[in-house]
């Protein structure tokens, strides 16, 4: 027999997870979700049983990936704008000092969210994002993110990383100093 998880066993990061998992299957079409509407998801879920202060601090920085941590690591959210979150996939830029997890263990949620909570590894591991996700109902597939572990942090900035010597070819044999000469001239 399962064990019943008690509603104040439930941590603010877990709420927060279950919350935007909830919206983010709710509202397929939609690829982010506003800080209040996160916190007024988990508050109208009730998951704790009641309203937790921690909630709005969770949604806006502890559960972040590509903020720094304070103190907390974990990598559940991506700010996608200043007061706009969703759920972390692969390829999103990382933290390199968010090494928390990126899904709350089972045992940290009631059982009547377990089927949420293997959605959204599934979604994880597709690389999927609310409108861009492919399934019988949700319309094209898009290409996917590359796949990367949820135990390995991404590289930070690994885009600006490979762009490394890119264009070399254009400027070989061509000396630096003479060309932002060459463009100076007559600025006067």
């Amino acid at each position: 027999m399962a064990s019943v998880l008690l509603s104040t066993e439930v941590g603010l990061a877990a709420e927060v997870f279950v919350a935007t998992a909830l919206l983010h299957q709710e509202q397929p079409e939609r690829t982010e979700f506003t800080i209040k509407e996160i916190v007024n998801r988990a508050a109208q879920e009730g998951i704790a049983g009641e309203f937790r202060s921690g909630l709005n601090v969770h949604v806006s920085q502890h559960c972040v990936a590509n903020r720094p941590p304070n103190p907390a690591k974990h990598r559940m959210l991506f700010a996608t704008g200043k007061h706009t979150r969703r759920l972390l996939l692969p390829g999103d830029e990382v933290h390199p000092e968010r090494t928390g997890r990126i899904f709350p263990d089972a045992g940290e949620i009631p059982e009547s969210y377990l089927p949420l909570l293997e959605w959204a590894k599934k979604r994880y591991q597709e690389g999927r994002t609310g409108a861009r996700a492919h399934s019988s109902i949700d319309g094209p597939q898009q290409p996917s993110a590359p796949k990367q572990s949820s135990e390995t942090p991404e590289r930070w900035l690994e885009g600006l990383l490979e762009m490394e010597g890119l264009g070399q070819e254009y400027w070989k044999g061509i000396d630096p100093d003479e060309f932002v000469r060459k463009l100076r001239e007559g600025w006067e």
